[in-house]
């Protein structure tokens, strides 16, 4: 189910109003992993640079200190390049416009990326189907 926002909207000849925006029921919830995926990571890493800084070389020691955080971090390296790679090629196969902001995102990582990604699409997808007049 979708729920439709109408502002000032024209009337159609059948006397119904144009929507919009059209949410679909995905949308909160990607919203709600982008909000988790910035908060969760940032919590980790603000602290840390607060303490040392930009010490580069101490936060690739420190991530590949044992095995378990650098197969964490191999995760989140590879995750990213499948993220950056489905974001440009999803995007530009839609032509969605601000496509390129979720690159950006992967600063924080793909925890972020991905979601808000998703979520303008969501969205582009929405728009798109009221364009084309389905409901």
């Amino acid at each position: 189910m979708h729920r439709i926002h109408a502002t000032n909207a024209p009337v159609s000849p059948t006397g119904r109003r144009a929507q919009a925006h059209t949410e679909s029921p995905m949308q909160p919830i990607y919203l709600r992993l982008c909000l988790a995926g910035a908060a969760l990571p940032l919590s980790q890493f603000v602290p840390w640079l607060a303490a040392h800084g930009l010490h580069l070389p101490l936060l690739l020691q420190q991530a590949s200190a044992s095995h378990i955080a650098a197969f964490a971090w191999a995760d989140v390296l590879v995750s990213g390049i499948a993220v950056a790679v489905f974001v440009v090629v999803e995007g530009r196969r839609l032509a969605m416009p601000r496509w390129w902001l979720p690159l950006c995102c992967l600063a924080v990582g793909p925890s972020l990326a991905l979601p808000l990604f998703l979520l303008l699409r969501e969205r582009h997808l929405g728009a798109g189907k009221l364009r084309a007049g389905v409901e």
